[in-house]
């Protein structure tokens, strides 16, 4: 969560203001922590998480101690949820509590310089302009020996997985951006230090409380927990814990596994005393949330669509998912998971496939029909496909793919795939909102680290879904999830009613939902206005209208109007962080203004304000440098290295490794491996971009990365998995070829498959054995095939004819399963 490099002391008696907007101020000597022995003044991380529902509201504790004989300025990094929304913030330093203000940027950061310039103890936190899930905490200004402990609040909005749990995430994964080669300035990820894993200067403690109306079945993590321990006997209420002594050195997630999660809810909360009713924080506020279990039919095999697939071919793509070598690569999920797309595309519709990293190319120069021949040329180019494109730039293929027609009658769908290190990612956001009318997107971030503002961004721009996948989940269940969701119709006609006393209505905040797709959450914000007079009725009840093609549906959820008084106030805050999302970025004075007062109204941090707390106590101006010590994060990977984006130098002290690792090492920072020799030497101050692994020099630009010393064996071929086998073999229509291909995968020679039943075709027998197959061999992918079969079926629907019964006994008598034949409708 907390990150940073070591920073060069100012060489001046009195330090000047320092511009939190450019780092030119600054001379970065970026390295690994064990070679500084710089001591880093961060000594513990304690959270405090209490989810209520779809909301978590998170505490942070930073611990600091200058043990240095000069005072230190502490820098640190840290990534957020696109949906989170910072409240407050404050200190204490030296026995005295400081409470943050918010302010315009502008002023925060004139009042923090002008603070570090009198000697007094300040800190600063701030969002990063081009992003809004990065933010920046600056403790300047701490005496030698002297102590402080910093508290961060923050709301965030939960989202479900596909199984329906909730996930909660802390990360601890920042992900360099990447700045395209010959830009201007520098991004505040590039001065990141990395050290070895398990050798962090800090630990993590984490405690949270649960709480749920409907129950609490189980909590899961990835992560070691203490057993979990119910504080109501209802189970209506539960803590845990992580076990002590966690090393921060990979994200936190919880899976909050409820007892009724379909089930609509209503959270009311009273307003702010001492604010004017009439605005947003003054009066009361309410939190709807949806989480429909909508049923609906199998997705129809002739649905009309243009899919197009953006794959992210950046060098970081060639890194294993989750950071570890039993992990699979990046890029291989994501070529297995475009075949198992490509394969499950319904008849009559239209694609194209798009790969982007410094440049871009498709596959066709506009979208094809979807045929035998065109899926065929598609498949054997997906098969070839390499992490080769260079850094992270996706906004000009995103044109490209605009500036070519809708085709009518076939609406499109966008799939981006990336690990979302992008430096403009307001702009790409932007790009994706602007063609919003004509198109959906279904987004989808790839390992930890990923932008959660990117890949969030612009899903919710073009009315689509936002997955992400880490650790070892696979890329392709979420995909095909995914696809299943853009074949299907959207809930539509959204529309809500209200219940209320007559003194008072309900104003939802921001412009509300459009769209909801099935297995997702819907979030609904609103203002209750009016004097709610004591002789009416206590209770309110939401009413949500809403279509499914030609069906209609009604949820409800009953609400109390008397709501204790919190300090926290979690529903106000997100209900602000929702209409900022919605102001962000606006050039309309009118919109810029209100999202100015609404950032400074509610304490929620956005893209023009910022907190600043200073010690008023009289400071001593400061004799001699005032160093930086930022905070590093665990290098993810290797035993240790530091990133290498926009110029800055990659340092691994990794022992020599086969050329595998060598290439994926470079290939994290956009580096395309070729081998060659060259000298050992590399001057530390040379002006040439070089990168140092033992054994290999990458060169500037992503162009090579060249062997220093014996050549080593050529990376092996990745393996092909059976089920992606025997994926590969289907046809365009659903149907198999009984050929030797599928004779090898079931594990029977092509003579004794073409013994087929009587009467029946060997492409329908083909068929019957491939879905066999599935069930018995590959069943705990279900969620990978099941639209490819759905197309299988209907296929033999109308080949298979009466023969069809005794065609799937003698199926399950040759593979020796045991299929039930309502499998295939019989």
């Amino acid at each position: 969560m907390f990150f940073g490099c070591f920073d060069q002391g100012r060489s001046s008696s009195k330090p000047p203001r320092i511009s939190r907007r450019s780092s030119s101020a600054m001379t970065t000597v970026c390295g690994l922590l064990t070679k500084s022995q710089q001591p880093v003044p961060l000594k513990g991380i304690s959270v405090d998480v209490l989810v209520q529902g779809f909301i978590a509201d998170v505490v942070s504790e930073l611990r600091y101690k200058n043990e240095e004989k000069t005072p230190v300025e502490a820098v640190f990094v840290f990534p957020l949820d696109d949906e989170a929304a910072v409240y407050a913030f404050e200190g204490v330093i030296g026995g005295t509590r400081i409470e943050a203000q918010i302010r315009e940027k502008k002023q925060a950061e004139e009042e923090y310089e002008d603070a570090l310039s009198e000697g007094r103890e300040a800190f600063m936190l701030g969002r990063e302009e081009n992003t809004s899930d990065i933010f920046t905490c600056s403790l300047g200004n701490l005496p030698p020996e002297g102590e402080a402990t910093l508290k961060l609040r923050y709301v965030q909005a939960l989202a479900p997985e596909p199984d329906g749990a909730i996930r909660f995430v802390l990360p601890a994964v920042l992900n360099p951006r990447y700045v395209p080669q010959g830009s201007e300035g520098t991004t505040v990820t590039q001065n990141i230090a990395r050290v070895p894993k398990g050798q962090l200067p800090y630990t993590l403690s984490l405690s949270a409380t649960v709480e749920s109306t409907y129950g609490i079945n189980r909590i899961e993590s990835k992560c070691t927990l203490e057993p979990l321990r119910y504080i109501a006997e209802d189970r209506t209420s539960a803590q845990v814990s992580l076990a002590e002594g966690h090393q921060f050195d990979k994200d936190v997630e919880f899976l909050i596994h409820y007892e009724d999660v379909h089930k609509p809810s209503a959270f009311f909360e009273a307003g702010k005393p001492g604010v004017a009713p009439g605005s947003l924080m003054g009066d009361p506020a309410l939190l709807l949330t949806l989480y429909p279990n909508i049923t609906t039919s199998k997705p129809g095999q002739n649905a009309t669509g243009e899919f197009i697939f953006l794959l992210d071919r950046s060098g970081s793509m060639d890194c294993n998912t989750d950071h570890s070598q039993d992990s699979p690569l990046r890029i291989q999920s994501a070529k297995e998971t475009l075949i198992l797309l490509l394969k499950s595309l319904p008849l009559g519709c239209y694609f194209n496939i798009y790969g982007f990293g410094s440049t871009y190319d498709s596959f066709y120069p506009q979208s094809v029909e979807y045929t035998q021949k065109t899926m065929s040329e598609s498949l054997e180019r997906i098969k070839n496909l390499k992490a080769d494109l260079g850094g992270t730039e996706i906004l000009q293929p995103l044109k490209a793919i605009y500036s070519q027609p809708c085709r009518e009658g076939h609406p499109r769908q966008l799939f981006i795939f990336t690990d979302g290190e992008v430096h403009n990612t307001n702009e790409v956001i932007d790009e994706v909102k602007s063609h919003s009318n004509s198109h959906r997107c279904f987004s989808f971030g790839i390992g930890e680290g990923a932008s959660t503002a990117l890949i969030k961004g612009v899903a919710r721009a073009a009315g689509g879904s936002a997955e992400f996948i880490t650790g070892k989940e696979r890329m392709q269940a979420k995909a095909l999830q995914s696809l299943k969701k853009a074949l299907q119709p959207a809930v539509t006609k959204i529309s809500l009613n209200w219940d209320l006393p007559p003194d008072l209505e309900a104003v939802v905040v921001g412009s509300g939902p459009q769209v909801i797709f099935q297995g997702q959450r819907c979030l609904i914000y609103a203002q209750i206005r009016g004097q709610h007079q004591s002789s009416h009725s206590t209770e309110g009840t939401a009413v949500l209208h809403y279509a499914i093609q030609d069906q209609t549906f009604m949820e409800k959820a009953k609400f109390s109007l008397s709501a204790q008084e919190k300090d926290r106030f979690p529903v106000h805050r997100l209900a602000a962080q929702a209409l900022l999302q919605e102001l962000d970025g606006a050039e309309e004075m009118d919109k810029k203004h209100l999202a100015l007062e609404t950032s400074l109204s509610s304490g929620v941090v956005c893209s023009q304000t910022a907190y600043v707390g200073v010690n008023t106590e009289l400071g001593k101006p400061i004799q001699g440098p005032l160093i930086h010590r930022n905070i590093p994060v665990a290098y993810q990977g290797f035993s240790s290295a530091a990133a290498s984006f926009g110029g800055m130098q990659l340092m691994c002290s990794m022992p020599l490794q086969p050329q595998l690792y060598a290439q994926r090492a470079c290939r994290k920072v956009g580096i395309l491996p070729k081998r060659g020799k060259l000298s050992k030497h590399i001057s530390p101050k040379s002006d040439r971009f070089e990168p140092r692994l033992h054994g290999f020099l990458c060169d500037e630009g992503g162009d090579e990365c060249e062997e220093l010393e014996e050549d080593s064996a050529d990376e092996p071929a990745e393996k092909e998995s059976p089920l992606l086998n025997l994926v590969s073999l289907q046809n365009v229509d659903g149907s198999w070829l009984l050929d030797s291909g599928l004779a090898r995968i079931l594990g029977h020679t092509e003579t004794t498959l073409s013994k087929t039943p009587s009467q029946v075709a060997p492409n329908v027998w083909a068929t019957v054995l491939a879905i066999l197959w599935l069930h018995s061999k590959a069943s705990e992918q279900r969620d990978e095939w099941e639209l490819l079969e759905a197309k299988a079926l209907n296929w033999l629907q109308v080949a298979a004819g009466p023969q069809l019964t005794d065609c799937v006994k003698a199926g399950n008598a040759l593979l020796g399963t045991s299929v039930s034949p309502q499998i295939f409708g019989l």
